[in-house]
């Protein structure tokens, strides 16, 4: 069976949404555009990242401006449809604590729009997906952390979301369940039906599985970075360190019109010109005989990404 064709709508388009709580601004005109496979949505307490998640779900009312969530315009109007199509993982646990996972993904399911038959199945399909198939007639308020943090993953996808929202989903999980946890998001995001909005202060768990990076910062958008572009820019800065210094190998870079500085020992920097990659080096290295015991693509790690939108006193995209 053939892979689904990637979905093109945009995810989520902000055009100066602002949102106010009371007397407070909590989001103020935040402009982006944002359509990649997975979207991290980054920022320190207090940024408005759970207000913007709870905006485009329809639980919070804008003040001003406008945004689209797969290409549907957020007010009552669209409100029933975009929560139809979108799946929603809550950083807190909100279980029926005596009722059993699969009674409670079938619920979930039929709330999603699902007949009730469908709810059924699709809650056993999405149990098993999680590793939960031998555990799913057992009530959750047995559960440990972890089983609860797979089942709220399970109820999110039970419907077949078109976007899943994750807020915090490794939240208290150990290693282990941490890995497995970002595995199955990674699963969903390549299967291409199911676009990821995933909201962490984990930079570790955005980067492994976006691919664009919204950054909130005091209500406003701080940077709203393609990750994917900006590695791609970052690639042409290497490191590399030989088994033994050889100036051939130094003089062969040369050729290839990079720009090399020679460190201590048998170790050198390169910057590639556009038209050159890590391969014509590795293809140098075997025809002059030499070994490369270490080299490193110098990229713009999204914790200094981060850390500059931070400093940056006026933010922006």
């Amino acid at each position: 069976m053939s892979a689904p064709a990637p979905d093109r709508t945009p995810v989520l388009t902000l055009d100066g949404l602002s949102v106010r709580l009371g007397p407070r601004t909590i989001l103020a005109d935040l402009r982006a555009s944002l359509g990649g496979r997975a979207i991290g949505l980054l920022g320190p307490n207090g940024a408005g990242k759970t207000t913007l998640i709870r905006t485009l779900l329809g639980f919070h009312p804008s003040s001003a401006g406008s945004a689209t969530v797969l290409g549907l315009p957020l007010g009552p109007k669209s409100e029933r449809e975009i929560r139809e199509q979108v799946g929603y993982m809550p950083e807190n646990d909100s279980f029926i604590a005596n009722m059993t996972a699969v009674r409670f993904l079938r619920l979930m399911g039929e709330l999603g729009g699902l007949p009730p038959q469908a709810a059924l199945e699709r809650a056993h399909e999405a149990l098993f997906f999680v590793g939960l198939g031998e555990a799913r007639y057992r009530a959750i308020g047995t559960f440990s952390t972890g089983m609860k943090q797979m089942v709220k993953l399970a109820q999110a996808i039970v419907h077949g979301p078109r976007l899943l929202i994750l807020d915090e989903p490794t939240n208290g999980l150990d290693p282990p369940a941490r890995a497995r946890m970002l595995e199955l998001v990674q699963e969903i995001r390549d299967r291409g039906d199911c676009r990821v909005l995933l909201s962490s202060h984990l930079l570790r768990d955005v980067d492994l599985v976006c691919d664009e990076v919204l950054i909130l910062k005091e209500g406003r958008v701080a940077a709203c970075v393609d990750l994917v572009e900006e590695r791609r820019a970052n690639r042409s800065f290497v490191e590399l360190e030989l088994t033994l210094p050889s100036e051939p190998f130094v003089a062969a870079l040369g050729e290839l019109d990079c720009e090399v500085a020679v460190g201590p020992g048998p170790r050198l920097k390169a910057v590639l010109p556009v038209e050159r990659t890590v391969q014509d080096i590795y293809r140098t290295a075997v025809d002059l005989g030499v070994v490369i015991r270490r080299l490193d693509c110098k990229r713009t790690s999204l914790q200094e990404i981060f850390l500059k939108a931070m400093e940056d006193n006026h933010g922006g995209v």
